[in-house]
């Protein structure tokens, strides 16, 4: 028997693993590690800026493939955006947006003729994920909203008590040197 299950509810999620778990040892269980437009804009909102724009080279400037110099040409350092591709994939493990063995999507090419110095001469994104990624960058780009939706919620009343984000942290996964945009106070001089 094969068994699919699309948007259940958190509560469904965890009766249904506990009863998975009573039944550990009469079952198999395999999880979907397949790119779903859902996990890849989930996966691309939660890049930082220069990490964003570097996959939006791969994907959709190059097709799935951008060569190292184009990409330094455009986001300048990789080193920054290459970590932080690399760090989304476990992040998104532990937040539960895709299981324990999802392919991380854009992979570097090192040069094949020098070997036993690994240096990168391009990204690439495999085929089948190209058109995924485009649709989720479509869909990003057609709404509005991004912070609301990372977070799951639509305005600020939808906040339990004392969850709401400070409004002076960084944005989730963007580090201490990417170009996060600065907060001010219009504070009123007549006071």
């Amino acid at each position: 028997m094969k068994i699919t299950i699309e948007g259940a509810s958190e509560e469904f999620e965890r009766k249904l693993l506990a009863l998975f778990a009573e039944h550990r040892h009469e079952l198999t269980i395999t999880a979907d590690t397949e790119w779903t437009v859902e996990r890849a804009e989930r996966y691309l909102r939660s890049l930082p800026a220069g990490a964003r724009r570097f996959a939006e080279v791969v994907v959709i400037d190059g097709g799935g493939y951008a060569d190292a110099d184009t990409l330094r040409s455009i986001v300048g350092k990789l080193n920054g955006p290459t970590v932080a591709l690399s760090r989304a994939i476990p992040r998104g493990v532990r937040e539960g947006w895709w299981p324990e063995g999802t392919s991380a999507p854009i992979t570097v090419v090192y040069d094949p003729d020098n070997p036993s110095w690994q240096k990168a001469i391009a990204y690439q994104m495999s085929r089948e994920n190209v058109p995924i990624f485009q649709e989720a960058l479509v869909r990003m780009a057609t709404t509005r909203g991004g912070a609301e939706r990372e977070t799951g919620s639509v305005s600020a009343g939808a906040w339990a008590a004392g969850d709401a984000p400070s409004a002076f942290a960084p944005a989730p996964g963007w580090g201490s040197a990417d170009d996060v945009p600065l907060v001010t106070l219009d504070e009123d001089e007549s006071q």
